[in-house]
């Protein structure tokens, strides 16, 4: 599988609304967290080993995002009954969201590389405007670590 290249949404651009699936009968969208920065994770695919490595990290870190004041979000192109054995199986404590129909729309909006169904790895940080302040790819079969976002973070809020 290779990843068609494209280019991420950079800083300064305004950050793509959406409303994606977070439970079997309910949405969230970008607006829905207009009073916070969100770090929005782009990931592969539930289960997938350098994901299920990432996820859980970012969700051990979750409580220094909180004192920054972000929310995380992750975003794949997974059915969101993927998504809630995911969450239920890893204790997770942040919304994951279903990519799914159309398959990668999201991530497409946001630059992110999509093939086959699935996206690569990549992170946004959106401030309260809704306006990416900052963004990066990971590298094929490379997890996001948490200290990437978090000191983008501090840079930037201080």
């Amino acid at each position: 599988m290779s990843l068609k290249p494209r280019t991420l949404l950079p800083a300064g651009s305004q950050a793509p609304n959406f409303s994606l699936r977070d439970g079997p009968d309910s949405y969230a969208s970008l607006s829905d967290y207009a009073d916070s920065v969100v770090v929005l994770l782009f990931y592969t695919a539930d289960f997938h080993p350098v994901c299920i490595r990432q996820l859980v990290v970012f969700n051990e870190a979750l409580p220094e995002f909180h004192r920054l004041g972000a929310q995380v979000l992750g975003v794949s192109q997974d059915a969101i009954w993927s998504h809630i054995a995911f969450s239920n199986h890893f204790n997770m404590h942040f919304p994951l969201l279903s990519d799914y129909h159309p398959r990668g729309k999201v991530a497409s909006a946001y630059g992110v590389p999509v093939t086959d169904g699935e996206s690569a790895r990549a992170a946004f940080i959106i401030d309260t405007n809704q306006q990416i302040i900052w963004s990066h790819l990971s590298p094929p079969g490379i997890a996001l670590a948490p200290g990437l976002p978090l000191t983008a973070l501090e840079k930037l809020l201080r």
